[in-house]
């Protein structure tokens, strides 16, 4: 008799307790709307470069006797990097030099005196001539002989002109001392191609090059990462970008000028500051991608955490960001039948389904535009639907806002 009293006892006490919780209602997620902070990040993968990349090489074929550079080094512009064998260039320079001075002190002045002593020939077998043909007139020679003189005369007037000629192709300005000007700067060119300077500073990336090696134009002997450039506000660059190739759904947002997070897969704990400077205008379509550009601010690295050529670095895109508004988890929102947004909101003691509009929205939480205002209580419940009356107690959900 005890034992069956104990169980009644039991039961009623079992029965109170389901009792009070039901008339205390379930426990249900409950979240009040209140203005915060919301950013639309884009995250995506990308490999450091340099927006500007040099591959030395050299113009002429030859044979290295100097290299003054390795991989690492700094270089400044005009720096001396490579030092090719200059022998026989320089001979050719000092025969091209020698027949512009053999020009100048020998072919020049022979000409000249060629010149003088065919006009002085020209005029002694005028003169000649002119005398015999007055002899002729006169009856004391005969015709032959002034023929003779006449004949002498043409001679010289072509030895003038040829003469002439010799002494204007070798004269000051002429055709001949041009094209030995020309064969020397040739040759000054050529040896100059000997010696190989940076053309603007940076640093070197790669070296392909030893001393004693043969090279030829098509070779790349360094790359060299430039580093003197300005940014678009004048500040100083180092030249670095990331590049990414960003899922082409992930585009709509995307601007120029947008901020950039940038972490480096060897020190996940250190953050650089960058921006989108390009946006590449086609698609892959192969991959469904796009390339985008970003900048590395200048002084956003420290040296020992120094972005290099190649890296893999984690790219987070700041696309849009509200300082304050009101934000809702995406865990909160339904779907009607039409296609729109809704959210439980509870109100004097039910909970109705408001139709909301949504702004800016990220993979954890979404913008309220219109809807809800600040204070209102929504409610993640399932199992309690719009216009029902009941004892619901609220558990009181983290804002936390990814």
């Amino acid at each position: 008799m005890r034992i069956v009293s104990g169980i009644v006892i039991a039961g009623l006490c079992i029965a109170a307790v389901v009792g009070v919780q039901k008339w205390r209602g379930p426990v249900v997620p409950a979240l009040t709307i209140e203005p915060m902070p919301l950013e639309l990040r884009i995250v995506a993968s990308g490999e450091v470069r340099y927006q500007t990349l040099a591959r030395i090489g050299s113009e002429i074929t030859g044979t290295v006797i100097a290299r003054h550079v390795r991989e690492g080094d700094r270089v400044s512009k005009g720096d001396l990097l490579l030092e090719l064998n200059p022998e026989e260039l320089q001979s050719r320079l000092a025969q091209a030099q020698t027949l512009l001075q053999q020009l100048y002190k020998v072919s020049r002045p022979q000409a000249q005196a060629a010149l003088v002593e065919a006009r002085d020939n020209l005029r002694q077998a005028s003169r000649e001539a002119r005398r015999r043909e007055s002899l002729v007139a006169k009856g004391m020679i005969s015709a032959e002989q002034a023929e003779q003189a006449q004949r002498i005369e043409l001679n010289a007037k072509t030895a003038l002109t040829r003469a002439q000629l010799s002494a204007d192709s070798l004269a000051v300005g002429s055709t001949e001392e041009r094209l030995l000007q020309q064969r020397i700067s040739s040759a000054e060119a050529e040896l100059a191609k000997t010696r190989i300077y940076a053309p603007f500073a940076g640093r070197v990336q790669t070296r392909n090059v030893e001393p004693g090696d043969l090279v030829q134009p098509s070779k790349v002997l360094l790359e060299i990462a430039r580093s003197d450039g300005l940014d678009r506000d004048g500040s100083a660059s180092d030249g670095l970008e990331v590049v990414v190739a960003l899922d082409e759904k992930n585009f709509a947002p995307l601007q120029l000028q947008q901020p950039v997070q940038l972490i480096a897969d060897a020190w996940p704990e250190h953050s650089v500051q960058g921006v989108v400077s390009f946006i590449a205008p086609a698609v892959d379509s192969t991959r469904g991608t796009i390339d985008v550009h970003i900048r590395v601010l200048a002084d956003s690295t420290t040296a020992d955490k120094a972005f290099l050529q190649g890296m893999t670095v984690s790219a987070n895109i700041i696309a849009a960001e509200r300082a304050a508004t009101l934000v809702l988890p995406n865990d909160y929102l339904i779907t009607n039948s039409a296609g729109q947004a809704q959210v439980l909101r509870w109100r004097d003691g039910a909970v109705e389904a408001v139709t909301v509009e949504l702004g800016l929205r990220n993979m954890t939480h979404s913008e309220v535009v219109s809807g809800l205002d600040q204070g209102d209580v929504v409610v993640q419940a399932d199992q309690l639907s719009a216009g029902q009356r009941a004892r619901v107690r609220f558990e009181q959900a983290p804002h936390v806002i990814r």
